[in-house]
């Protein structure tokens, strides 16, 4: 496994006549393990990381993404987009709220999303981009930080004539669980080929610090969100569902609520997954 991503990673850059790599790193696992596969198929020289907190990051993302980068012995560099978010007018949509302790301010995200949703699910509600104007006005306030993303990476990989890697694994690629033109923009991708569960294995192989390891993944755009919040399961309940779905395997002694659940989701993925139409 992990040499086959290494001989991808090294032929695309060769092929595709680029210097080397830029990777997002966010603190969390899959942008460690992709680091960490650049730095084994290029050298630790041709990497790049580049962590972009914003005023909604966990107090940690700046911290663990600097463990990851000094892990992956690559220059990095932390560029927050704080400044570029406030000057688009994204934090009018959402104003700050400085003086109320981050727990509380994850529990109220986390309820007024419920209160919000069109349906009893708001991750499919997010899907479909059904809800009324609050819950919708959350959605584009949530997507444009991973656009914004995108440009900088962007930005950064062009005036080295870098790649820019993708972190986007199976599980989420699947389901949906990504910003279409956000984190899903990118020059390749190296591990959209393992579910998350597949990628955990796969970190613990490289040797990925422990605290990333077990940290509880989450998209970091809002306080409160994380990955399984939003799915209503674990991804090791999330996985072997879509496994058993992929091949055609029994879905017995699984929950009917997750199964019904989980079909629920890759029905509404198809939306996410639309790309331009035209008439031709």
């Amino acid at each position: 496994m992990k040499e086959e991503i290494m001989e991808f990673i090294e032929k695309t850059v060769y092929e595709y006549e680029f210097q080397g790599a830029v990777v997002g790193i966010s603190g969390g696992i899959d942008s460690a393990v992709v680091g960490k596969l650049c730095v084994e198929a290029l050298g630790r020289d041709r990497v790049y990381g580049l962590i972009l907190p914003e005023r909604d990051s966990s107090p940690e993302t700046v911290s663990d993404a600097t463990l990851v980068c000094k892990y992956l012995g690559i220059d990095y560099a932390i560029k927050p987009i704080t400044k570029l978010l406030r000057v688009m007018g994204v934090y009018k949509l959402e104003p700050a709220a400085m003086f109320i302790p981050r727990k509380l301010q994850e529990n109220y995200v986390r309820k007024r999303m419920r209160e919000l949703s069109y349906s009893d699910n708001p991750f499919i509600d997010d899907l479909e981009s059904k809800g009324n104007a609050e819950f919708l006005k959350g959605l584009a306030y949530y997507r444009v930080k991973h656009r914004a993303r995108m440009c900088m990476l962007y930005l950064e990989a062009e005036r080295r004539n870098d790649v820019v890697v993708g972190t986007t694994n199976k599980t989420e690629e699947a389901t949906g669980f990504y910003v279409k033109w956000g984190d899903d923009a990118v020059d390749v991708e190296p591990i959209m080929h393992l579910y998350k569960t597949q990628v955990y294995q796969l970190a613990e192989l490289l040797g990925v610090p422990e605290r990333i390891r077990r940290k509880a993944p989450s998209p970091d755009l809002v306080p409160g969100i994380t990955d399984e919040f939003m799915f209503g399961m674990s991804y090791e309940e999330l996985d072997r569902i879509l496994m058993k779905l992929e091949k055609g395997k029994t879905l017995k002694g699984e929950s009917n609520e997750n199964v019904e659940k989980v079909r629920k989701i890759l029905e509404a993925a198809k939306k996410r997954k639309l790309r331009q139409i035209s008439l031709r």
